[in-house]
């Protein structure tokens, strides 16, 4: 077994090879080597070998892991059922853990259309090759969320430098509210580091973070108040169970797209989906409208990630594949 295993894995490592050796002469900006980036877009580029094309019978969807992906499945079902209509495949939810799982599995080709978070957009683009092209937003256009650091009544915690010298709870390292905003935020404008001002713990997600605040195990965490706002309005918690301490710009939310390498005819099929899907009386609608978003509008990473990709810099944020 461990021959077989040596011999498959000395096989894809030759396949990377031939195809990173292919790939060498090309503009690619941040991109890992497997990709290309010749309209300097910043996202990968459909390759133009139609041999590299990849057509699959069953597409594979996942919703970044924000919350329990249980609740997620059902609010995806009639968009996805929808999907199918366009695409004329089958199409089947991917319940992901961990933003990390769900770049990996793109990387991998196991992943073929995906909506990742805002932090994680980034190294999806450059890591596994996503190209994202919609947000969600309201009826008037407007869409975006903030990141807030959030304490409960009693905390003791009454600005953000009563956080020194107590617990700060992040999401993980790739989520941009619950971990990069805040991280470049306190350090520009409170001059205060993790480890040395505070305690840094990682929840692994919003709904956790919040709800660690919510029952006193977290005496502060930082977070997304589009899914604060989601969770209040299905009474999983309550507003006066926590306090603001802060509330940033406006970031963008989280991005859909789908892998570079599929089909252009499929792409072009997924795109329209998203744009022609009706929303109302939809359980995509249900879910959703408790932020006030109601459609699907175009994007470009270019322009829309720009205040992320800053963040990241200001974080010495790689994007590099490990």
């Amino acid at each position: 077994m461990k021959i077989r295993t040596t011999y498959f894995a000395a096989l894809a490592a030759a396949a990377t090879l031939v195809a990173g050796a292919a790939q060498a002469d090309c503009e690619r900006g941040d991109l890992d080597t497997r990709y290309c980036d010749a309209d300097g877009d910043l996202i990968a580029d459909i390759p133009t070998d139609a041999g590299q094309h990849v057509d699959p019978s069953t597409l594979v969807f996942a919703f970044t892991p924000v919350e329990d992906p249980a609740v997620y499945k059902e609010a995806w079902s009639d968009f996805l059922t929808y999907l199918e209509e366009k695409t004329g495949k089958k199409v089947a939810f991917f319940p992901v853990q961990s933003n990390a799982a769900q770049i990996e599995a793109m990387r991998s080709g196991r992943l073929h259309i995906a909506g990742f978070n805002t932090g994680s957009n980034p190294l999806a683009v450059n890591c596994a090759g996503f190209r994202p092209f919609t947000i969600m937003a309201s009826a008037d256009g407007s869409f975006g969320y903030e990141m807030e650091i959030l304490t409960f009544p009693g905390s003791g915690v009454e600005s953000v430098e009563d956080i020194k010298g107590k617990q700060l709870a992040f999401t993980s390292p790739t989520s941009n509210s619950g971990f990069k905003a805040p991280s470049a935020i306190l350090k520009a404008d409170y001059d205060m580091i993790p480890e040395r001002d505070f305690e840094p713990v990682f929840s692994g997600k919003h709904d956790n973070s919040i709800l660690g605040v919510a029952n006193k195990d977290y005496t502060a965490a930082s977070i997304a108040n589009s899914v604060l706002a989601r969770m209040i309005k299905r009474d999983v918690v309550k507003a006066e169970q926590l306090v603001s301490l802060y509330k940033s710009q406006t970031f963008p939310t989280t991005g859909y797209g789908v892998a570079h390498n599929l089909t252009p005819e499929l792409q072009s099929a997924i795109q329209d989906a998203f744009f022609s899907f009706n929303w109302e009386g939809s359980s995509l609608e249900e879910e959703f409208s408790k932020n006030g978003e109601a459609q699907f509008i175009p994007i470009t990473y270019q322009e829309y990630w720009d205040v992320i990709r800053k963040i990241d810099g200001a974080n010495d944020v790689s994007y590099a594949c490990k």
